[in-house]
């Protein structure tokens, strides 16, 4: 029935197991085999982790949990049980890859430059595959989903931005060169624009506004030059206090300059706003369901 929450069957435990291992094998490349030997701190809990080998030698994945644990505190009754349970599947399968997986994988040591830019591309892939699944990595994604709660209109990618600052800085401390910081910055800017172009990009077009007398027409000529359908909103000039019809259309990139052109055949005087839309659901674009 519609409204009713779909049950967790173990067909989604399944997927959900896979896209953790892929996304943790696709993480801890990033952060164990091509940060560590560059000597910089790059995203989250898993920099603060690599801190902490740096200095005492302790496993990172084991100190991963450990420090998740007051931020899994603070974090429970904003994000919910349900994601949280889901996500300390993940936290333990990422820690127990980091630990037990990477050391048999050899070592990136070349330059450090190209070393951050591999961090950042791995890292960004690996979360996004969580991400994607309703899930989370543990540590400061939890705060990263908390505040992402809060301000919706943040991206994750921002949100992660600000929050991994604090860690990079501390590794340029740590670690004693500037270059750390640069090197951390280079990979969390990288891991960011992967986030972002996955879970946003991909599914990224543009709405278009259109203030117009004609709206009848406006509309059945977009239908027919694109295929798609357009919404009609009510509208006043401040000026005139004329009433209009604002004809709202969602488009892919490419069907822009095709709607424009139509447009403008019908009524040159049109008043057209196109703007940026991170995701649209619904039929010719994204299935509403969650994969």
């Amino acid at each position: 029935m519609t409204g009713i929450r779909q049950q967790y069957t173990v067909k989604d435990l399944g997927i959900d197991l896979l896209c953790d291992i892929a996304g943790a094998f696709l993480f801890n490349i990033g952060i164990y085999n091509f940060a560590v030997n560059a000597e910089f701190a790059p995203v989250g809990v898993s920099g603060i982790a690599l801190i902490l080998r740096y200095l005492f030698g302790l496993p990172m994945g084991i100190v991963s949990i450990l420090l998740n644990i007051p931020i899994l505190l603070v974090s429970y009754k904003l994000l919910g049980r349900r994601f949280l349970l889901r996500s300390m599947k993940s936290m333990v399968i990422f820690a127990f890859v980091l630990d037990y997986v990477m050391p048999i994988i050899p070592f990136y040591d070349g330059n450090p430059f190209y070393a951050s830019i591999c961090t950042g591309i791995f890292s960004g892939l690996g979360l996004t595959i969580v991400y994607l699944r309703g899930g989370s990595t543990g540590g400061t994604d939890f705060l990263v989903m908390a505040i992402r709660k809060l301000f919706p209109h943040l991206t994750i990618g921002q949100i992660s931005l600000v929050v991994d600052a604090v860690v990079i800085t501390a590794g340029g401390f740590v670690f004693r060169n500037l270059d750390a910081v640069i090197l951390g910055m280079i990979s969390s800017i990288v891991t960011t624009m992967v986030i972002d172009k996955i879970m946003y990009g991909l599914g990224a077009g543009k709405l278009m506004l259109i203030v117009t007398s004609c709206e009848a027409a406006v509309a059945a000529a977009i239908e027919e030059a694109t295929g798609r359908g357009c919404t009609f909103l009510e509208g006043q000039g401040s000026y005139s206090l004329d009433e209009k019809k604002v004809v709202m259309c969602a488009c892919n990139n490419s069907q822009v300059i095709p709607i424009r052109r139509e447009v403008h055949e019908i009524d040159k005087g049109a008043f057209i706003i196109i703007t940026d839309s991170n995701e649209v659901f619904g039929e010719g674009f994204k299935p509403i369901e969650m994969i």
